[in-house]
This record gives structure tokens, C-alpha cells and sequence, in this order.
């Protein structure tokens, strides 16, 4: 069965080639080859793995992406989460469990929406965890938004690929409809993700420094921070403003 494509355009495309889709230890080359296809489906061509436990171009693989073997061809390959999202401005974390975390849980159509008035001229990604575990505290707390898809309480576990076709779906309705949120336009330039987390490394190195933190009980400073920094949606001028307050403080102390 063909898809009914959506409304095309040099702007739809833009926001296309702005996603990844981040699957997080992936560990079955058939997840990895239908997640490709799902992908490929909806007009997405950017996957990246992260430490994954399959080869991507595994014959289940290759058989399961069925037309996407460009996709699978194409895919990046990375030591860390923080390396997949390297240049990125906003990234969903997918989950199917409740988390105690103080963010805000969006709905995946919500999510889709946030990210597609940002695609296009910036990076945005959809992180998906392994079949069996999903995400960590750990790789939520690195993204700036998690996000469930709503499906039956008493059923709520979907497929890797599944999970992917859905939020891949979202995203183009989002991307090509005129519900998308307009650009504003005099916003500033979104921080990437190094740059946000090279800000929260300089705020943990100041709070050791100064005694404000205990090197032997650091507390949750650091997840804390990466919340509300992905609350905010911090500009790159603002990531500066704050290192440089921080810098001119560090001299000032010594």
C-alpha cells in the first residue's frame, strides 16, 4: 500500500532534512531496517545509532527497509547519545513509562509540532531507546523534551519501528499543515547541544570551585540543569552571556 503524500515544497523538504531519528542501542537488525523504511515512508532520510547491538546492513536489516537500503547505507554511527545529538537545537525523547522528572510530558503531536517550527534551519532529533529497556534517566535527562504516544493503558508497549512510523508520521503532518507555530522573527539563534552542555559542565566546575557543590556528594545539579536549560530553550548569545558572567566571576574569585 502506497502512503498519500503530504503537500510538498522547498519548505517541507527543508524541515525533512532537519530531523534525525536517534535510536539509542538498538539491539535487532530487522527494528533497524523497519525503523529505515518507516523513516523513508514519510520523506526522513537522517538516522543515527548509537552504540548499536546489530549490523545495520544485516540481511534482516536490509530485507526488513525493503526500498530504504539508501537510509540504512547512509546511517551514522556513535559512541554516545551526546554525540548523536551534537548540533541539534531541540530533541524528543520517546517513552512509554511515566518518569518522575520535572519536565512536562508532551504527546507526540504536540512534540511534532514544537520540533517543525524548528526544522529546517536548525537540527532537530526524535530519540528512540532499545527494544527491551527504552530510554535511560540518563538519556532523558540529555534531550530536551520527552514525549509519549498515546496508546491503551492496559497496552501501552509499541514496536521500535512501530514508534518510529508514528512519530515520523506526526512530524510531516506537522512540517506540511498550516498548524505548524510560524517562526518568530526577530528570536535569536537556537544553542546547540554542545553548547548548552558545555554551559552546564562550566556551572558544575564553578559550584565545585566555589563550595556551593560537594565533590563527594555532587547532589542531581547536572540532570537538574539539562531540564531546565531544555525548558528554556536557550539562544546561542544567552549560552555566551551566562559563560561569560560565569568567567568574569571565576576571575573575580581568584
Amino acid at each position: 500500500m502506497k502512503a498519500t503524500d503530504a503537500p510538498s515544497g522547498t519548505a517541507l523538504a527543508a524541515r525533512l532534512a532537519g530531523v534525525r531519528i536517534v535510536l539509542v542501542r538498538p539491539s535487532h537488525p530487522g527494528n533497524i531496517g523497519a525503523a529505515a523504511r518507516a523513516m523513508k515512508v514519510m520523506g526522513l532520510t537522517r538516522l543515527d545509532l548509537v552504540v548499536p547491538g546489530a549490523d545495520r546492513l544485516d540481511p534482516q536489516a536490509v530485507a526488513m527497509a525493503s526500498g530504504a537500503r539508501d537510509v540504512l547505507g547512509a546511517a551514522r554511527e556513535h559512541a554516545s547519545l551526546g554525540e548523536a545529538l551534537a548540533g541539534t537545537v531541540f530533541s524528543v525523547a520517546l517513552t512509554a513509562r511515566r518518569r518522575e522528572l520535572a519536565a512536562e510530558c508532551l504527546w507526540i503531536r504536540d512534540a511534532a509540532l514544537l520540533a517543525a517550527a524548528q526544522a529546517g534551519p536548525a537540527e532537530v532529533a526524535f530519540v528512540f531507546g532499545n527494544e527491551t529497556r527504552g530510554l535511560s534517566n540518563e538519556d532523558l535527562s540529555q534531550c530536551t523534551h520527552w514525549s509519549q504516544i498515546p496508546a491503551d493503558a492496559g497496552y501501552s508497549s509499541l514496536n521500535l519501528a512501530a514508534a518510529v512510523q508514528v512519530a515520523a508520521y506526526e512530524f510531516r503532518m506537522a512540517a506540511a499543515g498550516p498548524s505548524a507555530p510560524p517562526a518568530i522573527p526577530d528570536a535569536g539563534v537556537p544553542a546547540r547541544h554542545e553548547e548548552v552542555a558545555g554551559l552546564v559542565d562550566h556551572l558544575e566546575r564553578a559550584g565545585l570551585a566555589s563550595g556551593f557543590l560537594d565533590p563527594a556528594r555532587p547532589g542531581r545539579l547536572v540532570p537538574r540543569l539539562r531540564r531546565l536549560f531544555g525548558r528554556a530553550g536557550l539562544e546561542r548569545e544567552e549560552v555566551a552571556l551566562l559563560r561569560g558572567l560565569l568567567s568574569a566571576l571565576e576571575k573575580q574569585k581568584s
